[in-house]
């Protein structure tokens, strides 16, 4: 869906947001319009915004930056508007209006870059989908991860799942992620994870406070479970960071393909929620580099690649995988909730 339309992009972020239970965020960034008719060089600017405002992901943009202001205690206006106390929407129209005009400045930063959105609840859905590739390729991955902003999916193998009963990955973490399981359970077969990196073109480092409560600022302040997964992330990546190298996802995706494949060992590329902020020329590479490397996969060299991206249509994350030798074509396995709350199983 390519919206160029500020209006229209508040509008449908807006929708999303209460179709993904946020109903204080979408309130939120429905008072964004408010912006548009304030005095403030950050309306101007949201207002001339050029390009496709929506897959900039423009509303989540500024609603990061009004996080920020919460979050660091600079101003606590919006705090009952957070915790769904205030439900007025001219009022909240009126304050995230002011405080536009009173921190100028500050918010229009947050214009420059699309939101670093790490959810550890995705990486559920890609756990599920490595299970299903599991019954097919055997059960040895090396992940690669386009995107991975902090690296919170780059740990996914030193998290616990519970997948409709079937349950993965160590048991003592502090990272315990049960999503609400919808239809027959995943595959339950052997699970190895032989190696795993990520790539962005501006990682993010979460042991840095500063760093870690700017990627805060992206998460929905609805959603307190997620705020809890970030903390969980963090502790974890203090004792071992996760792989990651500041790099182009084209760049990226080459480098990878071009490394040696140890035999029995499945090469996976994935990515969540990030392959709309690429340029289409990024994206059209990547493919064809996967399609070309997976015109040489062997049955001991196996190519795969899980895309959890939102289907802008029905508003939900749709879990879509391909691999090569094999099934070269997609296949949807499941549809998601965008931060993991559920998955839908299809298989």
């Amino acid at each position: 869906m390519e919206i160029t339309d500020v209006r229209e992009a508040i509008d449908w972020q807006a929708n999303h947001c209460e179709k993904a239970n946020a109903p204080c965020t979408a309130r939120v960034i429905r008072a964004e319009l408010a912006i548009l008719e304030g005095n403030s060089a950050t309306g101007r600017r949201i207002a001339n915004w050029q390009g496709l405002s929506l897959e900039d992901a423009l509303p989540l943009r500024v609603a990061a930056g009004l996080h920020y202001l919460f979050l660091s205690g600079e101003d606590k206006r919006l705090e009952p508007i957070y915790a769904g106390l205030t439900s007025d929407q001219k009022a909240i129209d009126a304050l995230v209006a002011e405080m536009a005009e009173m921190y100028d400045a500050r918010l229009m930063p947050w214009l420059d870059s699309p939101p670093q959105t790490n959810e550890a609840g995705r990486s559920a859905s890609i756990i599920a989908g490595l299970l299903w590739l599991s019954e097919r390729l055997g059960p040895c991955f090396e992940l690669n991860e386009l995107g991975a902003s902090a690296g919170v999916n780059t740990m996914m193998e030193r998290y616990r799942y519970d997948l409709g009963g079937v349950s993965v990955g160590p048991e003592r973490t502090p990272m315990q992620i049960r999503p609400e399981w919808r239809g027959s359970a995943p595959p339950r077969v052997p699970l190895e994870i032989t190696a795993i990196r990520g790539c962005d073109v501006a990682p993010v480092d979460i042991s840095d406070p500063v760093q870690a409560l700017r990627l805060k600022s992206y998460v929905w302040p609805d959603a307190t479970e997620r705020l809890a997964r970030i903390d969980a992330a963090i502790t974890l990546a203090a004792d071992n960071p996760p792989d990651l190298v500041s790099m182009d996802a084209g760049d990226f995706v080459e480098n990878c393909l071009a490394a040696p494949q140890k035999k029995g060992v499945t090469r996976a590329i994935f990515h969540s929620v990030m392959w709309q902020y690429m340029s289409v020329e990024t994206r059209d590479r990547i493919t064809a580099a996967m399609e070309e490397a997976g015109s040489k996969a062997t049955a001991d060299k196996p190519l795969a690649w899980l895309r959890l991206e939102t289907n802008r249509e029905t508003f939900r994350h749709e879990l879509r995988v391909r691999y090569w030798p094999g099934h070269e074509e997609w296949v949807q396995l499941a549809e998601a909730h965008p931060h993991g709350a559920w998955i839908e199983w299809y298989e």
